[in-house]
């Protein structure tokens, strides 16, 4: 499978590896490198949220119904559970919470390598 985070020139230069993706789930993986980290040698919230963001749009993206030229973020809220240090790896999973003809909402769920939960995210995607 092609890297569809690749087509995101963000999603690409933060590393973003996308394991899955259908418009049921898409999944993702992330270094937490050092120019991804706070200070404190752990992963940024707005790497944990620019993460989310990536895999919730080609979920949209995939989910679009015909004719639609694309997608966009609207909304998102983060829940910032704990903390990931560098050198890890972290696992999204997105999957929709709902589907409509404008709008789809997407959630999802970042993990440590512990199975732990860093992060909650939902974001409403906008169909264009």
């Amino acid at each position: 499978m092609t890297n569809p985070a690749n087509t995101m020139p963000f999603s690409r230069l933060m590393g973003i590896e996308i394991v899955a993706a259908t418009k049921e789930r898409v999944t993702g993986t992330l270094l937490v490198r050092p120019d991804l980290c706070t200070s404190g040698g752990i992963i940024h919230g707005g790497a944990i949220m620019a993460f989310a963001d990536a895999l919730g749009a080609i979920g949209a993206y995939l989910a679009l119904p015909e004719g639609a030229k694309g997608t966009t973020t609207i909304e998102s809220k983060t829940n910032f559970l704990r903390a990931a240090a560098e050198g890890s790896i972290v696992t999204a999973e997105t999957t929709p919470i709902n589907i409509g003809r404008r709008l789809s909402i997407w959630q999802t769920k970042i993990t440590r390598e512990d199975g732990k939960l860093v992060a909650l995210v939902t974001q409403t995607q906008m169909v264009l």
